[in-house]
């Protein structure tokens, strides 16, 4: 079980690894990429400063400024997306035929032991394919994805491509409030 369990926390920072480097060779290289990247950094930077400058004492001048900094920013992170999807497609594609091989050669067999029972929505995936009812044994599928998770953002920071600070903090995100939300 341990030899497994360290077999896919290899396959995940070895996946993690050619991810990158296929990004790195399709997105992150490419002078548009660098351009907008460029443009995103400034552009935070710029806006964080006028609202840092400013502080709560906004006239309706200053205001409209930052909205169509704001609006600049967010156009300039969804071309900055759009330049990445292509890419992410192609990665998505080698990486589903690569799990696929992967789940074939792991399947049936317990990687490692989990010290809880997951809650019930996770026992599915955590569980999959493995005999039994002890939900605390851990099937491929649930350890691949919880060590690729946390694995590829690490490695993303090591080699520099991971988005600013001011960049992240400014665009949101999936849990973030959006520029402007609460005004």
């Amino acid at each position: 079980m341990w030899a497994d369990t360290l077999l896919i926390v290899f396959i995940s920072i070895f996946t993690a690894l050619l991810g990158e480097g296929l990004t790195w060779v399709m997105v992150y290289r490419t002078e548009k990429y660098q351009k907008l990247k460029g443009e995103v950094e400034k552009q935070s930077k710029k806006l964080e400063k006028r609202k840092e400058t400013l502080g709560e004492s906004l006239d309706k001048n200053h205001k409209k400024k930052i909205e169509r900094d704001e609006e600049k920013l967010k156009n300039n992170n969804r071309d900055l997306s759009l330049v990445k999807m292509k890419s992410m497609f192609a990665i998505g594609f080698a990486f589903t035929a690569l799990l696929s091989m992967f789940n074939s050669i792991f399947d049936g067999r317990i990687v490692a032991r989990l010290p809880f029972v997951p809650i019930s929505w996770i026992q599915g995936l955590s569980h999959r394919n493995l005999p039994g009812e002890d939900y605390t044994e851990c099937s491929f599928i649930f350890l691949y994805i919880l060590c690729t998770m946390s694995i590829r953002q690490n490695i993303q920071k090591m080699l520099g491509f991971a988005p600013s600070r001011a960049a992240s903090k400014q665009a949101g995100g999936l849990f973030g409030p959006t520029p402007g939300q609460f005004k």
